[in-house]
């Protein structure tokens, strides 16, 4: 039997990161905000000349062409071969086959066909990234350096900000459920437990090992697991059931099956074919509308009347 806590969360992307240009221009598009981008999709125009987002751990931090080695070559033929192109070997040399792809690219992305790619023409980020909003205007000029967009992952998580009070009921990796404003309910797990306690007066950072004044909370986060998604919901309020007590092995019955003796002294009655006995019972956790008793003559099997719906 598990019993579990409730704590509000609050479902969203994650913390926004600015994405900074590496062109001078006037902006002339734009991706709305909540929009998503994978692989190949433009992630805004500047002077109309798309800037397009491929994946890689390594930052586009220099131009590259033919002559050029390293892990930053092996990312871009790594994208070019997923996005469709071929004629060349994926490695970390820039060859004249690799010139060749990128000129069909460009073709493609409407961009001057150079066979050499610049910071101006593409960003690496891990993976598809969420537009959560602009820093820009279309029809502003930007310049180098210049942040652009706003951006998150695309994975929904749910920021828990738990009292320290309360930090026993996290654990990395423990299972949880998560309850939409519509009523609806998710699986997830909890991914990370923050380690420095925040104190809502003023913010101040304080070691872990502070007494709690009851105002100082730590951050948990938690993702929905693989098949669940919260839907159009963002920047929503929800609930989160955190699991606080775990009773196995233990006998339960519906809590509408106890008759109360006195105020805190509580029976069941057991049905035994046409007769039936009370039999005084100690209660345990409660969870799901059962709860753990323990009796003298009560084992596995035994039946007990509730009463008739």
């Amino acid at each position: 039997l598990v019993e579990t806590d409730s704590v509000d969360g609050t479902l969203g992307y994650g913390d926004a990161v600015a994405l900074a240009g590496h062109a001078a221009g006037t902006i002339t598009w734009l991706p709305a905000p909540g929009r998503q981008l994978t692989r190949g999709h433009t992630l805004y125009e500047v002077d109309e000349r798309r800037v397009t987002l491929m994946y890689g751990a390594v930052p586009m931090y220099r131009t590259l062409s033919v002559g050029a080695e390293g892990a930053g070559v092996k990312q871009l033929e790594q994208n070019l071969r997923a996005l469709g192109y071929t004629g060349f070997t994926v490695d970390q040399d820039y060859t004249s086959a690799t010139a060749s792809a990128v000129e069909e690219w460009q073709a493609d992305r409407g961009l001057p066909e150079t066979g050499s790619v610049d910071p101006s023409q593409v960003v690496f980020a891990d993976g598809a990234v969420r537009v959560a909003g602009h820093q820009v205007t279309v029809g502003g000029t930007v310049q180098p350096g210049q942040a652009v967009l706003d951006l998150t992952s695309t994975r929904q998580i749910i920021t828990v900000d738990l009292d320290v009070a309360d930090r026993t009921l996290a654990k990395k990796g423990a299972a949880v459920t998560v309850e939409l404003p519509d009523g609806t309910t998710l699986r997830g797990h909890i991914d990370s437990v923050g380690k420095v306690a925040e104190s809502s007066s003023d913010s101040s950072a304080e070691q872990p090992d502070a007494t709690s004044d009851g105002s100082a909370t730590i951050t948990v986060i938690v993702t929905l697991d693989k098949g669940e998604s919260a839907g159009p919901f963002d920047e929503a309020p929800v609930l989160v059931h955190l699991e606080s007590e775990r009773h196995e092995n233990v006998l339960t019955v519906p809590v509408s099956a106890l008759l109360a003796l006195s105020e805190d002294q509580y029976a069941v009655q057991v049905v035994a074919g046409a007769t039936s006995r009370t039999v005084p019972v100690e209660t345990g956790a409660y969870a799901d509308g059962r709860v753990e008793i323990d009796g003298v003559g009560i084992a596995e099997g035994a039946q007990v009347e509730v009463p008739a719906s």
